[in-house]
């Protein structure tokens, strides 16, 4: 269940920053636990890594889920993450995804490090594309687009799984960007471990549009704060890796499953809606 937690003495730097606002008094987390609850979010899934934990992950493509670069790796000794250990899971929810894909390749960003001394600059490059075994293409199950970072202040969402609700993901539909680093945003948004790789998402014509993804968690002036991974030129830099990569993993495509029902929900792209 990974999710980085930046030092001390990196923190510390962190409380120096000018915050546009607290970390406090935000939007409480909801659990997305019923179908009605969770329509439109099914292209965000839990993405399990063996026997390792799972982080979170999002689809951006048909056959590409968005997701955090230090999740593919082990902890423990530093190694890459085979593909074969690795599954997504659409939509989990109560022990049913609306799909299941495994990995045919993951890839983290060119100049990530996963032991790299400056933690900060590690999660400027904290992103990763798990390329599916088979794409998902179904009505219920629409990828999201990617969007413009956001500005200091702006109002942004996560929808992430966590080690206390691993079996079903939660929305948090209003927490702020409270500063940008080079390649870096300080959310006030609500993380554990099994957050990394949860898509920030924003809101541009009542759509959202992911915009970052969680990387670590620490704390400013005592408050618990999130950081996030820049998307644009990183994610433009990733996708060449990829398209540029061999691709020489391969692996024997398994039946397709999905959740009983759907294939027939006809719902498209998910957006914030406030009682």
């Amino acid at each position: 269940m990974r999710l980085n937690r930046i030092a001390a003495a990196t923190a510390a730097l962190l409380a120096c920053l000018p915050l546009a606002s607290t970390a406090q008094e935000e939007g409480r987390l909801r659990l997305l636990s019923t179908g009605d609850d969770s329509r439109g979010w099914e292209a965000v899934g839990r993405l399990n890594l063996g026997q390792r934990g799972f982080c979170t992950g999002a689809l951006i493509a048909p056959q590409l889920v968005l997701t955090a670069a230090h999740c593919l790796y082990d902890k423990a000794t530093g190694q890459r993450i085979e593909p074969t250990e690795i599954e997504f899971l659409a939509g989990w929810r109560n022990g049913r995804a609306a799909a299941y894909r495994g990995a045919r390749r993951a890839l983290p960003h060119p100049s990530y490090v996963f032991d790299a001394r400056d933690q900060l600059d590690r999660v400027a490059y904290d992103l990763a594309l798990v390329e599916l075994d088979q794409p998902i293409r179904l009505p219920s199950i629409k990828p999201f687009d990617t969007g413009e970072q956001p500005a200091k202040g702006q109002e942004v969402g996560i929808v992430s799984y966590a080690r206390d609700r691993s079996e079903a993901a939660s929305l948090q539909e209003v927490c702020h960007v409270l500063d940008r680093q080079p390649g870096v945003l300080v959310l006030s948004c609500s993380v554990d471990f099994g957050s990394s790789g949860a898509p920030v998402f924003a809101i541009r014509d009542g759509v959202a549009r992911v915009v970052s993804v969680v990387s670590a968690k620490a704390e400013v002036t005592g408050s618990p704060v999130a950081l996030g991974t820049m998307l644009e030129a990183p994610l433009g830099e990733l996708r060449a890796a990829l398209s540029a990569s061999d691709g020489v993993f391969r692996r024997e495509l398994p039946p397709v499953r999905s959740l009983p029902g759907a294939a027939d929900a006809g719902i498209g792209g998910a957006k914030f809606i406030r009682p």
